[in-house]
């Protein structure tokens, strides 16, 4: 197997997902540290890597990047259980990584991010807009979690995914209580063998007037 090496920020949902798996996986790799809100993704040298400047950038042996968190899942899922090999199943995983980014991220994810950060208010009316569509999507997940266990057959990098941004909706003032499937898809996600969940709180430079980064252009 290639070397891997994971330029990764530890309060990013997204990173998560890489750590999360590669960690499932016992995939050994370097990480390293990339402070997204102090400009270290704004240099040329970072461009180089990852031309949007984004985190997470997986690096496989010398000089192959593959950026985008949802790609890495799937390359490292690739030949095991956590991506099914039939057609059907794999296109179902594939629906929910879409879901995952359009969906879950910008309402869930998004919110949090902007609310922890002071970008917004809970009243500001991005926030409430935000807010809608997280409670649909939250309702559409417990719908589809009360007849099964885990978002496609068996546990799979879809549920990594969405569980990345799920876990996090009460820090932007969801209350998961209301979803009662969704928490009992959590607890059995964080059940997993080697499960690991290392996501940090964001950090004074991450919010708004503070920080360098993508998101203050």
């Amino acid at each position: 197997m290639p070397e891997l090496r994971l330029y990764d920020y530890a309060a990013s949902a997204n990173c998560l997902k890489a750590r999360l798996l590669l960690a499932q996986l016992e995939r050994p790799y370097e990480r390293v540290p990339v402070d997204i809100f102090a400009g270290d993704t704004l240099t040329d040298e970072y461009a180089a890597i990852n031309p949007a400047r984004s985190t997470p950038v997986l690096q496989i042996g010398d000089s192959t990047y593959l950026s985008e968190s949802n790609a890495i899942l799937v390359y490292l899922a690739g030949g095991t259980p956590l991506l099914p090999d039939d057609p059907l199943r794999r296109a179902e995983v594939v629906r929910w990584l879409i879901l995952e980014q359009t969906e879950v991220m910008p309402s869930l994810g998004g919110l949090r991010f902007r609310l922890v950060t002071g970008r917004l208010a809970a009243e500001d009316r991005d926030a409430m807009r935000r807010r809608k569509l997280g409670e649909a999507t939250l309702t559409a997940l417990d719908l589809h979690l009360r007849t099964r266990d885990f978002l496609v057959d068996a546990y799979s990098i879809a549920d990594i995914a969405v569980y990345a941004y799920t876990h996090v909706a009460p820090e932007a003032g969801y209350e998961l209580a209301a979803y009662p499937a969704v928490e009992r898809w959590l607890a059995r996600v964080e059940a997993q063998p080697r499960f690991a969940n290392d996501l940090v709180p964001y950090p004074e430079n991450a919010r708004l007037g503070a920080s360098r980064s993508i998101y203050d252009a």
